[in-house]
C-alpha cells in the first residue's frame, strides 16, 4: 500500500501516523503535489466538509513586551516600525471586533503582548469579553495573554470567554534557539491550564524559522499528543528589525506540504491557516483551503493581511463556504455536533513516493514588497480590514 493510501486511511480512522510517513510528506516532490493535497483533501473533508471557519483578531496591546521570542516585531529590543499602544477600552475593542464578526468572523480573538496577565489585566480582558458578548452573543472568544497562573484561566472562563491560545512554535529541542525568556515547558503548563479550567485549547506553530523537517514533525506530534481543539499553522512572517528578518526559507509547495502533514497529524482537529500565508502561499492560497478549514480574516497582530473581501471571495471560487455561527466547527467525537453526509469522503487516493527532494526544492525569495506593517484598525483612527 503506498504512502498516501495508507495516510488517508489513518486519517478517516483518527490513527496517528508514524514518524516516518509524516517526514515523508515533507519530503514528497513538487512533481507529486498536487497528490498530497487531494490525499489530504480527503481527510479534511471527512470531518470538516467544505467548510471554513473565520476568525478575527483584535491586538489589544500592541508591542513594548519583556520577552525575547525571536520571531516577533512586538519582542523586546525589536527594531520594528510597529504601532505601539497601551490596553485598549473594552468598548475599543467591541467595537474592533464587531467589524470582523460583520465580516464573516465566528470567533474574535482577544490577543495582548506580554510574559503574561497580571490579575489586573484579566480583570480588564473580562470586561472587554462581556463587552463583545453584550453586542455579539453568539461570537466565540478566544484569548491570548501569554503565559497564564494559577487560577487565571478559570477566571477568564468564568468571564465568557471559550478558548485560548498559546502555541508551542516550534520543537522542544530547538525551543532554546528561538526564546530565551521562557521555556517550552512554561507554554505546555498554560495550555494544559486552559484546558483544566474547561476552555478550548488553540495551540500550534511557526513554520519557516529555519527549524528541519524533523523539528517540524516533533512540535506536531507534540501538539497531536496535547490534544488542543484548534491547531494554527504560522508561516514566518520575516518582519526587518527582528532577529529572524532574514529567514525566507519558505516556498508555496513548501507551505502546503506542510499544512498536509499537520493534517494527516492531526485530521479531525480544526487546522487553522494563520500568520503568512499572504506572503508564503501567495496566489496557490485557494489550494490550502483543502487542507485547512480555518483561516484569520483581514490583518494580524502588527502586520496587514489579504483584504477581507478578497478572502471571502477566495472561499466561494474555491468552491467552499463559510463556517455559519449557527453550526459546530468539531466532529461529534470531539464534542460537536458531528459531519452530515456531505462530509463524507471520497473513494480511493492518488498515489506517491517519498523522495528527498522535496524540502528544498526551489530557493524561497524574498519578498519583502508583501510585508506591510499594520496601520489600521486597533490602535489607530483608520477603518480596520474585515
Amino acid at each position: 500500500m503506498d504512502l498516501l493510501n495508507t495516510l488517508v486511511e489513518k486519517g478517516l480512522r483518527r490513527e496517528l501516523p508514524s514518524r516516518e510517513e509524516a517526514l515523508a510528506v515533507l519530503t514528497t516532490s513538487d512533481d507529486d503535489l498536487l497528490e498530497v493535497v487531494a490525499a489530504a483533501g480527503k481527510v479534511r473533508r471527512q470531518w470538516f466538509g467544505r467548510r471554513v471557519k473565520l476568525n478575527y483578531l483584535v491586538n489589544l496591546k500592541s508591542g513594548l513586551c519583556p520577552e525575547d521570542c525571536s520571531y516577533c516585531s512586538q519582542r523586546l529590543g525589536s527594531e520594528a516600525g510597529i504601532l505601539k499602544y497601551t490596553w485598549l477600552k473594552p468598548d475599543e475593542a467591541s467595537k474592533a471586533a464587531a467589524a470582523g464578526v460583520a465580516g464573516g468572523a465566528k470567533r474574535v480573538c482577544l490577543v495582548a503582548s506580554g510574559r503574561g496577565p497580571t490579575d489586573r489585566d484579566v480583570d480588564r480582558v473580562s470586561k472587554t469579553i462581556g463587552a463583545i458578548k453584550e453586542q455579539n452573543a453568539d461570537v466565540e472568544v478566544c484569548a491570548c495573554l501569554g503565559l497564564l497562573s494559577d487560577g487565571q484561566a478559570e477566571r477568564l472562563k468564568a468571564a465568557g470567554a471559550d478558548a485560548y491560545n498559546h502555541n508551542l512554535n516550534t520543537s522542544e529541542s530547538t525551543y532554546g534557539d528561538i526564546t530565551t525568556t521562557h521555556t517550552y515547558a512554561d507554554r505546555v503548563e498554560t495550555v494544559r491550564h486552559a484546558q483544566g479550567a474547561g476552555l478550548s485549547a488553540c495551540s500550534g506553530l511557526i513554520a519557516g524559522m529555519g527549524e528541519s523537517d524533523a523539528d517540524l514533525v516533533d512540535v506536531v506530534f507534540a501538539l497531536r499528543a496535547l490534544d488542543p481543539d484548534s491547531v494554527p499553522v504560522n508561516f514566518l512572517i520575516p518582519v526587518e528589525g527582528t532577529p529572524l528578518a532574514g529567514e525566507w526559507n519558505l516556498t508555496p509547495q513548501r507551505a502546503l506540504r506542510i499544512l498536509a502533514m499537520v493534517r494527516f497529524v492531526c485530521p479531525d482537529v480544526e487546522v487553522r491557516l494563520a500568520g503568512g500565508r499572504e506572503v508564503h502561499l501567495r496566489t496557490m492560497q485557494p489550494l490550502a483551503l483543502h487542507l485547512v478549514n480555518s483561516i484569520f480574516l483581514g490583518d494580524y497582530l502588527t502586520t496587514e493581511g489579504q483584504e477581507g473581501k478578497a478572502d471571502l471571495d477566495m472561499i466561494a471560487d474555491a468552491g467552499f463556504e463559510v463556517e455559519g455561527a449557527g453550526t459546530t466547527t468539531l466532529p461529534e467525537h470531539r464534542g460537536g455536533g458531528g459531519c452530515a453526509s456531505a462530509c463524507a469522503p471520497s473513494d480511493g487516493a492518488s498515489s506517491v513516493s517519498a523522495s528527498s527532494d522535496g524540502a528544498g526544492a526551489g530557493a524561497a525569495s524574498a519578498r519583502t514588497d508583501l510585508v506591510t506593517v499594520r496601520r489600521r484598525g486597533a490602535g489607530t483612527d483608520l477603518a480596520p480590514n474585515a
